[in-house]
């Protein structure tokens, strides 16, 4: 029997609940939200049903439809997007509406550099700013769309750092460089930390110089965060485990 995978998310206020449903199989997905149900009513939390949300991942050719979850005696609307701690992710796993959000947050931040560049600070000065407020909002969850990002798409945020270096008169690392160097940071920890779930996927080959590689079997899997952390530490030095 083929093996379906279905990914749903449900918002409960600020909390978000994952489940995986499996040929079909809705049995366990379902109970587990069950027991949050209970969990909630037996500690005094209410839920709020009209402010809960499904988004479901599938990308079979023809997925079957499925019956609503019900939540409290309400049924529970079904999304195309969600915002989850500042990044928008799609049902289709694109990053086109996120990068769009992020380009004109940081295209609205770039007024106040342009309002301080007039009052002649320095240049490092205008750095630290721009660091702090604009990057920020540019690197925001890299290291989880950026692989997977168009080109087109990774060109409107470059843009908007072409246009800082104008304004600052120095040259800014680019969102390849910065993207580099937050994933092979963020790697390392999860590679040095035993306890983290993510941990085992960055195992050593017999020789210990490089990490063994992630088989992927669809572009969306290799452009994800783990297997091209792999190929990153891979083309640096690796560190003593």
């Amino acid at each position: 029997m083929q093996r379906e995978s279905l990914m749903n998310i449900l918002f409960i206020y600020s909390s978000l609940f994952i489940g995986l449903i499996s040929d079909g199989n809705e049995s366990a997905y379902r109970g587990e939200i069950d027991r949050l149900v209970s969990w909630c009513s037996t500690n005094n939390l209410e839920l709020n049903s009209l402010k809960t949300v499904e988004m479901t991942v599938d990308f079979r050719k023809d997925p079957a439809p499925r019956l609503p979850v019900i939540l409290c005696d309400s049924p529970v609307s079904s999304a195309e997007s969600f915002c989850f701690l500042g990044t928008t992710i799609t049902k289709e796993l694109k990053w086109a509406q996120n990068i769009s959000y992020l380009t004109k947050k940081a295209q609205q931040r770039m007024y106040f550099l342009r309002q301080l560049k007039k009052f002649l600070l320095p240049v490092k000065m205008l750095v630290n700013f721009y660091t702090a407020i604009i990057e920020s909002v540019l690197t925001s969850s890299i290291t989880v769309w950026f692989a997977a990002a168009t080109a087109r798409d990774k060109a409107k945020l470059q843009r908007v750092i072409h246009s800082a270096e104008k304004v600052i008169g120095c040259s800014l690392p680019s969102l390849q460089e910065l993207y580099f160097s937050r994933s092979r940071r963020r790697a390392a920890k999860i590679a040095a930390d035993p306890s983290h779930t993510g941990n085992e996927l960055f195992r050593s080959l017999p020789s210990g110089k490089r990490l063994r590689s992630i088989k992927t079997r669809t572009s969306r899997h290799k452009n994800s965060f783990f297997p091209t952390a792999v190929s990153l530490l891979n083309s640096a030095p690796l560190a003593p485990r």
